[in-house]
């Protein structure tokens, strides 16, 4: 069986959007664009399965920077998940923080459909393929869920409380004239969390360079990702 990865371009919006900064502990304060990780969430919120990962490849920044600060109640503790643990009452533990948010937003995410052979999947090791399982069944799916507007779960925008709509790009959709026509470096910015040591998660970082809206993501094993 001849496996590839199909990349894909979906287009989101939002009125609203946070993409945390992991070094900032106190106040959340929001990168200027979409992460790689944020951008990752949005795709596996449409479509995930075991048998698949996703790629982010490229952003393209539609809409001007626009940041904003609100002050935000949040709890400040986390439940165990336990029947017998003690319940979080949250007029106890409600902490008012400044938060640094982005507000409407605009971009076009770019992804490759990673194909995982049931032989790679973790927890799958000794699970054999059906007849019927290949990337083109996969990439089906995605392609009807997405061009309907379906998704497993609501895609936001780096927090839960900023919702996010998305349609689906023709194929080689890139580019444009509604690109945003700035340049920026934006130093070091998260990619996503290493998860191949369960025991010791680690952060992956980037230099992320907006050249006229476009952010190109190098690959994870790029020697251009820092840990």
């Amino acid at each position: 069986m001849d496996f590839f990865d199909k990349e894909y371009g979906i287009e989101i919006s939002g009125d609203y959007a946070c993409f945390t900064r992991p070094e900032l502990k106190v106040e959340r304060v929001s990168y200027e664009v979409i992460t790689p990780s944020a951008a990752r969430n949005i795709f596996q919120a449409i479509f995930w399965k075991p048998a698949i990962s996703w790629e982010i490849t490229r952003i393209e920044v539609l809409s001007p920077i626009k940041m904003f600060s609100i002050k935000r109640n949040e709890v400040g503790a986390i439940g165990s998940g336990k029947a017998t643990a003690m319940p979080i009452i949250a007029t106890e533990k409600r902490q008012q923080k400044n938060t640094l948010m982005l507000r409407d937003v605009r971009y076009r995410i770019y992804a490759k459909m990673r194909y995982i052979p049931p032989k790679q999947r973790v927890g799958e090791t000794m699970r054999k393929a059906g007849d019927d399982e290949n990337p083109g069944k996969y990439q089906a799916m995605f392609e009807r869920r997405a061009s309907k507007g379906q998704a497993f779960t609501m895609p936001y925008l780096g927090t839960r409380e900023c919702g996010a709509s998305f349609k689906l790009l023709p194929d080689g959709a890139k580019g444009g004239e509604d690109l945003l026509k700035e340049s920026r470096d934006f130093g070091l910015m998260l990619y996503d969390i290493d998860y191949s040591d369960k025991t010791n998660l680690s952060p992956m970082f980037f230099r992320a360079k907006m050249i006229e809206g476009v952010i190109e993501v190098p690959e994870p094993n790029s020697k251009d990702i820092f840990k």
